[in-house]
């Protein structure tokens, strides 16, 4: 296994970690509504997306398959990603990206009918290691103090992560005509004109004219976009590079950093994010956690 595209993966996942914590921030903290954060996030996504595709312009011999299979990709995956930073709205970050980080599962089960792979028994028990711990990683103390679940926002999350898997399959097969700065770039494109569609209308004009801390918010939110493009690139160079399947195992430990960085947070800035503390909730997630990345690295490692 080459260590170049295994250390640049474990990178992209580490910067990608700190991406979901501040996007955390500016949804539940700082902007005024989801859509007044689109926007911004869409004009500046559209932004790196042309300077970078005009540096690096598709091959002149790609065919029509694959970018009709790269534009899929991009929507699928800007799909995905709208549920998450809906969800994000409501839910603690260390609650919603260990659901959405089960993808690698739907990987290992298209492959059966896609690529002609099997599964070993070891691998579906996997699968129900990896469900069960995104469903424990989902749970929180009210304040009576029983457990409860994320419950629609849960489904959601599901569906978000079988959208990623799909547009990482997908993405693997244009890789093979494409160059990783072309698949970020198509993807760029998809993810601003979507975020445009929902969020371009005066009201959320007024909402950003009307912010506090405007210029605060909009440097952090500029320089947290930029933490994507170091992130999604480094992505798809290892998946161009490396096998679908243990990339996507990789990038699934995200939550790790994710808690990782939000622990950090928590004594550091409390207020920065929305965090339940407690030492009972702590352990739950981390043998959550831990059952997911296990669970994931058993279907891959059997």
């Amino acid at each position: 296994m080459p260590v170049d595209w295994v250390s640049i993966a474990v990178l992209s996942t580490a910067v990608l970690g700190l991406v979901h914590i501040i996007d955390s921030h500016l949804i539940s903290r700082r902007m005024p509504s989801l859509r007044a954060y689109l926007l911004p996030v869409s004009i500046i996504t559209l932004v790196y997306g042309l300077v970078l595709f005009y540096l690096f312009p598709l091959p002149e011999d790609v065919g029509i398959w694959p970018l009709m299979v790269t534009v899929a990709s991009g929507i699928l995956r800007t799909i995905a990603v709208t549920i998450v930073l809906y969800t994000l709205k409501r839910e603690e970050v260390s609650r919603v990206i260990p659901v959405v980080s089960t993808y690698p599962v739907f990987v290992a089960i298209m492959a059966v009918p896609l690529l002609g792979e099997t599964l070993h028994y070891l691998q579906w028990m996997a699968i129900i290691i990896v469900v069960a711990g995104a469903v424990m990683v989902s749970a929180r103390r009210s304040p009576g103090g029983s457990a409860t679940w994320l419950g629609g926002p849960f489904l959601l999350l599901i569906c978000s992560s079988l959208l990623i898997a799909v547009a990482n399959v997908a993405a693997k097969y244009a890789l093979a005509y494409i160059s990783f700065w072309n698949m970020y770039c198509i993807g760029a494109f998809c993810m601003s004109g979507f975020f445009l569609l929902i969020s371009a209308r005066p009201h959320i004009l007024k909402e950003l004219g009307n912010m506090k801390r405007r210029n605060s918010a909009m440097t952090l939110l500029t320089l947290n976009q930029t933490l994507v493009v170091v992130g999604v690139v480094p992505l798809f160079w290892a998946m161009e590079r490396g096998p679908v399947s243990l990339v996507s195992t990789i990038v699934s430990s995200r939550p790790m950093f994710v808690v990782i960085y939000a622990l950090i947070l928590s004594r550091v800035s409390p207020m920065f994010l929305q965090w339940q503390s407690g030492k009972g909730i702590l352990a739950l997630r981390l043998i959550a956690i831990t059952m997911i990345v296990g669970g994931i690295a058993i279907i891959y490692l059997t």
